[in-house]
């Protein structure tokens, strides 16, 4: 039996605080209001393909969380850039990688398995006939998609199978490219 001290204690696996995540789990449970997120991300022309993001903060759960974050896209030397720094395609496969890291993390930490080894590698192909407006068949973004994960812990070949399953029916970035997202343009000339 636990001791009261020993309860209160973080329960720290692949640098999650479990407690913490589990006591947002049981929140949002209780209340889903709790569970509620915003997140917006402003970005600005520097110039030539490059662009920065800023991000201010998020809101969860009615509450803004104040964040002060930029980073810098930009695009190859063939594509019209620079090559200063990665290109959008190059941020959205990152994005899906590291929101399915984290799922992976969190999925592992919370049945106790411990890691030694995560990557994720994504790729796809492009065909610029269509973002270049030479062709209207062709479609200016993917067809599909492919990721290897490579994962190693102690975990068994079968938990980590039940995370891979569950990792793809919870994280955010898989649901939001593996599926239309309804997009409500609006344009603003000043």
């Amino acid at each position: 039996m636990l001791t009261k001290t020993e309860t209160a204690k973080s329960k720290v696996v692949n640098g999650i605080n479990v407690n913490d995540l589990m006591a947002l789990i049981d929140g949002v449970k209780g209340d889903a209001a709790k569970g509620k997120t915003h997140w917006r991300v402003r970005s600005a022309w520097q110039g030539q393909a490059r662009s920065r993001a800023y991000v201010d903060g998020f809101t969860i759960g009615g509450q803004q969380v104040t964040r002060h974050f930029s980073f810098d896209i930009d695009e190859p030397c063939e594509l019209g850039g620079s090559n200063r720094f990665a290109n959008p395609q190059e941020y959205l496969l990152a994005a899906l990688n590291a929101c399915m890291t984290v799922g992976y993390v969190a999925q592992c930490a919370v049945r106790g398995i411990t890691l030694e080894k995560l990557e994720i590698e994504t790729q796809g192909d492009i065909d610029l006939r269509g973002f270049l407006g030479i062709d209207s068949a062709v479609p200016p973004g993917y067809k599909s998609l492919s990721y290897l994960v490579r994962i190693k812990g102690n975990g068994t070949k079968e938990q980590f199978a039940e995370i891979h399953k569950a990792v793809m029916a919870t994280s955010p970035n898989f649901h939001n490219v593996s599926r239309p997202v309804d997009l409500k343009p609006t344009l603003v000339v000043e």
